[in-house]
This record gives structure tokens, sequence and C-alpha cells, in this order.
């Protein structure tokens, strides 16, 4: 059975349903998306896709059905990320589950394609920005972060098309990018309109189920709860601000209505920006009393979900839960503290009440903001107040914050460069290690520890020393939001890193976001690319070069070869000589200019159009290469149009209303079949009737030599044919510049036999006489006809009569 996306539910909420029914329309407006609410009755809510069962326990709170979707798009085989399909999807907080209806099907000439072969296509998903992904293997450029993400195949189940399913459980709200592409092709160069390409189309489509009216907890406060006797687990959330170094969870007073003698029988757990997964942060409480939950370092600024969990089966579980979040009081004037240990609690009405910290003057991060200049798009510098030399005391860590504009950002590279002023060291063997991380910082301590991950959070890791004073760090599609960059000094001993005594280091800090990295290089260049309204860079590599900013030589073209081939295709031009020789031998004066004129831009045009660094262009590419298309159908035309015979000013007419002709056509496609065959099959046309013209006329074959069909016209044809064969069947990329090169010759010396000889001027007729009859002639004098006699004096000299 076919993937529908259909919800299954209960017969008996259907009509109820059907009155809450409403319509929605998606973030992008494309089409629109069908929105229920209910009540949920049953505490079991099933959810059917593709054969397969989803199971929802509910939680005593409304859950809301979503659905969006996008418009198919045509996939391209994959050459670097400027060839995927990305599609943009927003997923609204509280979803327990978000569904991907993953639609491909063929289409040949509109209509289905049952007889396109099956391609796999490949499709990755990544939240919060798009997937930085590496199908072919190639190396990414130094120092570059490649952030996961998820990939999906899908295979054919019908001849032209197929459906695929990508569940994700409690996805993280926010923005989730879809990447689309076929495998790479062995880069064929088809004429367009030769055949009916197989097209690939792709389009997904998102169903999400969020919960609405899910508890807010207060930290500080002691709140009773129970887990309902026909439900297993009950759902929290709290909101965590800034400047919060711990979160820590109790729970207290459980008790278990008619299960005597039992531990806690629930467990615990907590994550960040979505409900609780398997893999979360849990505690069992039946092993842990009092039961507590810590999580140090928690992101800011986030909703964190609480599940309680039974693990006996449905609830009827009672406890007390207090929540605690610890505040650094250094951070931040004014805040309550209490001069005890950790422990005490402190309650305020109508006010968030936190743990008092330890005396540790490390924990609390004075963050310095950075000024954000934007330049162009994906263009940004962000500078440091008082920078950008900084200085790194030895007793703390520095600490910047970079905020990155949602969705705005997340298209470019966000680029992390260092440099340790040697001279402010003062001899010292002295490490700066730094941590990149997303949502809070993360800072050293002061031991030998120098990882930039925790329980909960993780990032990057950058260090410059003595030996090294310099590092840079890349992160490709970055994600939107805060990034804090913590940079602390360490003094190299022989038991390891200690804390360095009276050295503050200065370090020169740059960070700035770009469109692609380093410009894509020498043999690449940077796209900027748009799907719907979001925009984003990426790089297309020439030359055989390959990966993420075209630094991957594995398969590149040497420089000898990329010299060879322009040789080859801009000399293979000269071909063209003999045609123009013979041409003016046999007075085709105007058939000799165009020859002299497509040999001419052609040579340039391949010049210019080469994808190395052996490239010269004479004037810009887009005007070398209509000139080029020109002048190749008008070389086809004036030689056809040559071969009919015509008079000299039907000749002339149709040669001018071919170039306009022609120049219409190129303007309208360049690289359509029909610009080509369109105006040869004309003149093959106008050819074959004046030739049937002449043959009846003469009552002989037309032309009447046997040896202008063998030896020219035959050997002519034979020759053109086989370069329109080697052009329109043979010609790929990797073959490009010596099969192009073998037209170029073939082209040139067809022209040279199918031109005709020098027409025969036509021989003498004796006049007839004139016959006699009625008529005068004025005869004016042969002066006044040259403006040489004064008018004054003008007579008619005479009236002659025939």
């Amino acid at each position: 059975m076919e993937a529908t996306g259909q919800l299954s539910i209960n017969a008996s909420l259907y009509k109820s349903l059907r009155r809450l029914e409403a319509i929605r329309i998606s973030d992008d407006g494309a089409i629109g998306s069908h929105s229920s609410l209910r009540q949920i009755a049953n505490p079991i809510t099933i959810f059917y896709l593709n054969n397969s069962l989803s199971l929802f326990h509910s939680l005593d709170c409304l859950f809301v059905t979503d659905y969006f979707t996008r418009t198919p798009r045509k996939l391209n085989a994959y050459r670097s990320f400027a060839s995927v399909e990305l599609f943009h999807f927003n997923v609204p907080e509280d979803t327990v589950v978000a569904v991907w209806n993953l639609i491909t099907f063929k289409e040949q000439g509109g209509t289905f394609g049952d007889s396109c072969p099956d391609r796999n296509v490949t499709v990755y998903f990544r939240s919060g920005a798009p997937p930085v992904i590496n199908p072919l293997q190639t190396h990414f450029p130094k120092d570059t972060i490649v952030p996961g993400s998820f990939a999906v195949t899908l295979t054919w189940t019908l001849p032209n098309r197929t459906t695929g399913v990508f569940n994700v459980t409690s996805p993280l709200p926010g923005d989730w990018f879809l990447a689309a592409h076929l495998p790479k092709d062995k880069g064929k160069i088809s004429v367009k309109g030769l055949l009916e390409e197989c097209q690939y189309l792709f389009q997904p489509q998102l169903i999400v189920q969020r919960l609405i009216g899910i508890s807010v907890l207060y930290p500080g406060y002691f709140i009773d709860q129970m887990i309902p006797l026909h439900n297993r687990s009950v759902l929290y959330k709290v909101f965590i601000p800034n400047y919060i170094s711990r979160v820590k969870v109790q729970l207290v007073d459980c008790n278990t209505k008619n299960k005597s003698g039992e531990n806690c029988p629930v467990l615990l757990k907590i994550r960040s920006r979505a409900p609780p997964v398997h893999n979360s942060s849990a505690v069992d409480c039946r092993d842990n009393v009092p039961c507590e939950l810590e999580v140090l370092l928690p992101s800011w600024e986030q909703w964190y979900y609480i599940l309680v969990e039974c693990s006996h089966g449905p609830g009827g579980t009672g406890f007390v839960m207090n929540l605690c979040d610890k505040l650094e009081p250094q951070c931040l004037p004014n805040v309550p503290q209490n001069p005890s240990d950790q422990g005490s609690l402190l309650t305020a009405e109508e006010s968030i009440t936190y743990l008092a910290p330890m005396a540790d003057t490390n924990k609390c991060w004075p963050i310095r903001p950075t000024l954000r200049n934007e330049l162009d798009t994906f263009s940004v510098h962000f500078y440091i107040f008082f920078g950008p030399n900084i200085s790194i005391p030895p007793d703390r860590a520095a600490i910047f914050a970079i905020n990155l504009m949602p969705v705005l950002d997340s298209g470019g590279v966000l680029n992390m460069e260092l440099k340790l002023n040697l001279s402010s060291v003062r001899g010292e063997n002295i490490t700066i290690f730094g941590c990149l991380n997303h949502g809070m910082p993360l800072s050293l301590h002061d031991n030998t520890s120098v990882s930039c991950e925790s329980e909960s959070v993780s990032g990057f890791y950058l260090s410059i020393n003595t030996t090294t004073n310099i590092t840079k760090l890349r992160i490709p599609y970055p994600q939107t939001g805060t990034w804090y960059l913590s940079l602390r000094s360490l003094c190299a001993t022989e038991h390891g890193f200690e804390m360095c005594t009276n050295v503050t280091a200065e370090v020169y800090l740059r960070s700035y976001l770009t469109p692609c990295i380093n410009d894509c290089g020498t043999y690449g260049q940077c796209k900027l690319l748009r799907t719907n309204n979001y925009l984003y860079a990426a790089c297309e590599c020439k030359a055989g070069w390959d990966g993420w900013g075209c630094t991957d030589n594995t398969e590149a073209y040497s420089y000898g070869f990329q010299l060879l081939s322009t040789l080859l295709l801009c000399l293979s031009n000269l071909m063209f000589v003999p045609p123009v020789t013979i041409a003016i031998r046999s007075h085709y004066l105007l058939e000799a200019s165009v020859y002299i004129f497509t040999m001419f831009f052609s040579t340039f045009y391949h010049a210019c159009d080469q994808p190395g660094i052996v490239v010269f262009c004479i004037m810009e590419y887009d005007v070398l290469q209509f000139c080029d298309f020109l002048g190749s159908l008008m070389s086809v035309w004036v030689t056809v149009i040559a071969m009919a015979r015509l008079k000299s000013i039907i000749k002339q007419v149709l040669y001018l209303l071919g170039a306009m002709a022609l120049s219409m056509a190129l303007q309208l496609d360049r690289h359509g079949l029909w610009n080509l065959l369109g105006p040869s099959l004309f003149a093959l046309g106008i050819m074959a009737i004046a030739w049937t013209v002449r043959t009846i006329r003469r009552r002989r074959c037309y032309p009447p030599t046997w040896k202008r069909w063998v030896f020219f016209l035959f050997p002519g044809t034979t020759i053109a044919t086989s370069a329109v064969a080697l052009y329109a069947f043979v010609e790929t990329e990797e073959n490009y510049f010596y099969i192009h090169s073998i037209w170029h010759m073939l082209i040139a010396g067809s022209v040279g036999f199918l031109l005709p000889p020098r027409a025969k001027p036509d021989v003498k007729v004796t006049p007839l006489k004139r016959r006699r009859g009625c008529g005068y002639q004025l005869c004016v004098n042969e002066h006044e006809e040259m403006g040489l006699v004064d008018p004054a004096i003008i007579t008619i000299n005479s009236i002659c009569t025939s």
C-alpha cells in the first residue's frame, strides 16, 4: 500500500474533529496546511504512515496536528552543493513527533516516465541550518568543522513513483532543512531538445503533532503532582534565562497507591528545547533517594522539558517536585545571595529563587559583546570593543559573544582567527586554549583539562602557543543564535598545564561571516542561491577541482593539460582558413567574411570559456558566446544558400533575413536544438527547390557532373553528418576539449567540400534588332548631369526620336 500520510483516529472523535478543522498557511505560503485541534479522550493515539505505528501516550494536554508541504522541484545530479535542491521547514515548539513524507516521481515529456531508469535519491536532514554534505568523499578545506546531519536514500518501489518516511521523535523546534540530489552522472553533454529528458521530481511533506498546555514550572517552589491512573507519564517545562550555571530537579515524598513497600517507581528525564527522548539525561528514582537530576552548564534562554515517567506501567504515583537553578552572583548586580554552601535555598515572593554558589571566581564570566557590521549579503564583521587586540588575564577566562541573526546568517561561513602576540608572553611557555560553543559559554578549569565538552554542552576547540601562534576555524552553515568564545591562558610545566602567574597574554581576534570558504579559491566560483525566501551560498568548482571550498585537487587538471585543451579548442578554428581561401578564389566574398567572423569569435570564445587559469578574454563572456553561436549558425546558413545558386539579389536578401532571424532565436535560447536544426532545414529546403527547378528545366540531374557528386557533395555531407553525430551523442565533459576540437575541424572541412565552384559567366547573345515605334528621348548635356554647368544656361540640346 502506498504511503498516503493519513492520520488514523478514533471514530468517535471524527465529528468533533470536523467542527474544529481550520486552514493554516505554511511558512513559505506555497501550499496550505491542515490543522486539527482535539482533546485526547483515548490515552493512546495511533499515527499511521507507511504501515508503521507510532504510539504517543497522552499527557493530559491538547494535541495539534499540522501539515506542511512544498512545491515539487526537479532534482539534479550532484556536483557540488550548488546543484542540490534545498527545502526549508519550521517545526513548532512543543512538537512530540515530526514525520516527513518524501515523494519522488519521474516525468518524461510531460508524462509519467515509466521507461526512465531508476536513480537513487539521497535526502539529508539538519536542524538549525542547511546540512553540510560530502557524498563524493572529497577533502574539506583545512580548519573546517563539519556539522552532523541525517541521511535517507530512497529506492524505487513503483516504475514511476516512490515514497519514503523519516520520523523524528521530539524534534528540536525551529528551522529544519532538507537537501536532496541524484547521484553524480557521467557528465554527458546533450543537445537541448534532442531527446525527451527524464526528470526526477521531489516533494517533501511534513506532518507534526505538538502539545498544547504543558505545565510550566517556576524554580524554588515545591509542587504536589501525581501521574494520573490512565497515564504513565507527565511532562513539564521551565525557562532557563541567561547566566545560569546549573539546573537541579528534585523529587521528594514519592508515594505509590496500592503498591506499598516499593521505592519511587519513576524515571526522571530532562532535555533542552524539546521533550526528552530515550538518550536524554535521566535518573531512576528507585535507586536514588532523594531523587535528584542535575544539569551543569545548561543552554541559556531555552525551554527545558522535564518528563516524569512510571516504570511499572500506568500511573497512580504521587510526588513533590522542586526545581532549582543556580545563578552566578558576580555576573549580575543585586542578585540575592546566601553566603552558606550550596544546598541553601532562597525564596522571594514574585521572583525566582536561586541556589547560592560556592565562592569560585572562575565560574562567572564577564562576557564582552561584539559589534555587528554588515557589509553585504553573508559578509559581516564582528568587531570587539577596544579590540581587535585583547588581553587574557592569567586568573580568569575572557569570553566574547557573537550573535548570528535567525535564518539570515545560517547560509554562510563563520570564520574565527586567533593570533598570539609573542612579545606579550615574556618568554613563558604559554598556551591559549579556546572553546567556541553555541548557546552558552564553556570555561576551562585551572587543571589540565582542556576539553570543550561537558555533560550537556559540546563545542569546538582552538589553541595557540609560542610555536604555533596562528589558528583558524571555519564553520560552514552555522546555527543561528549566540556563539560564545572562551579564551584561557595556561602555562606548560613538567606536570602538565598550570595557571600562569603575572603573565597577561595579548591575542589578536578576528571573527567574521563570509558567503564561501576563501571565496572558493582560484578554481571555484561562489554562487548566491535562493530557495523560496531563504538565501545561502555554495561553491561551484571547475578544472577538475572538488570539495566544499574547491581545494581538493585529486582529479584536478594540471597546468599543461589546461594549456593543451585551450590550444586545441582555439587552434582547431584555423581549419576555416582553407574554406576562406576557396570562397575568396570563387568570388564568394560575403561567405568568406562570415567564415572569418566565425573563426575569430570561436577562437576567442573558447579562450575565454576555459575552466582553469589558462583563460584570455578580449571582451565580456556573454558577447563572445553570442557571436560564436551566431557565426556558427550563419556559416551553415550561407553555405547552404550558396549551394542553391540563387540570383544575387535574392541571395543577399536571404543572408540578411537569416542573420536577423538567427540573432532573435539565439537571444531566446542559445542552446535549443531548433536554433541549429531549424535554419539548416529551411536552407536545405530552399536548396532542394532550386535544384529541382533546375533539374526540370534542363531535363537532367543537377549538379550535372558525377565528379561533383562523388568528390565534393558526398564527402562534404559525410563529414558534416559525422560532426553533428559527435556533437550530439559523443561529447561529454571529460572529452569535451578534443571532441569539440574535432567538431571545429570537421565543420570547417565540410564547408570546403560543399561550397560550390565559381559560377561561369553567361555567353553573350547577339541583340535583336530594335523594333521601330513612336517615342522620344530627352537628351541632357552630360556636363549638366555632372553638375559642371551653371543652371541658368541649361538648355535642351535636342529631341531625339527613336
